[in-house]
């Protein structure tokens, strides 16, 4: 789907009183390939989350080094492990090199989990999460773990007052940015 597409169903799905007040933006470089664009959500007209492409890559790769050089982290591996990839390399790579092969994928996993829960958030990520977004119930994003699946649904209009009411212990435990979405809602009632 198109980002122009994607902004227009986001827009109709916000709840009145935020119309024109909370913005969904991108900027890409159409002729600039080394510029990735961003992506940010405004409220009243101030930047309030940033998401960029270039700055995620960048960190992401600067927290997988961190949790390599870091000694005091341990990376289990399992025997089951290994075995994938021995599959996946059809038998041909030594056995120390695969547990190497196995330590390198772990880590890139654990630094793209550990920024996505930092919200280090991405224009790619944006859009993916709100298709996903505009083909789950309101229930699911509201109780989901990713922050941006609770910044759209805060700011939907099929949540109502008795529903933002009984979420305010929820809402303790999430992170700031969502925070401050739900009490912008609040503000609302």
């Amino acid at each position: 789907m198109s980002w122009s597409k994607l902004k227009q169903h986001l827009e109709s799905f916000l709840c009145p009183a935020l119309y024109g007040r909370v913005e969904y933006r991108a900027t890409g470089y159409r002729y600039l390939p080394d510029k990735a664009g961003i992506c940010y959500i405004a409220v009243d007209k101030k930047n309030v989350l940033n998401m960029s492409d270039l700055t995620t890559l960048i960190r992401w790769y600067q927290t997988e080094l961190e949790i390599k050089n870091d000694p005091d982290i341990q990376i289990p591996i399992s025997n089951e492990e290994i075995k994938a990839v021995r599959k996946d390399t059809k038998g041909t790579v030594p056995e120390d090199r695969l547990k190497v092969i196995v330590r390198k994928r772990k880590i890139s996993e654990y630094a793209k989990k550990l920024l996505s829960e930092q919200s280090a958030l991405s224009k790619s990520n944006f859009i993916v999460v709100a298709n996903k977004f505009l083909s789950t119930p309101i229930e699911v994003s509201l109780e989901s773990n990713d922050i941006l699946l609770n910044i759209l649904a805060l700011v939907d209009r099929r949540v109502g007052k008795k529903r933002i009411l009984n979420m305010a212990e929820n809402i303790k435990s999430k992170h700031p940015i969502v925070q401050y979405f739900y009490e912008l809602r609040l503000s609302l009632l």
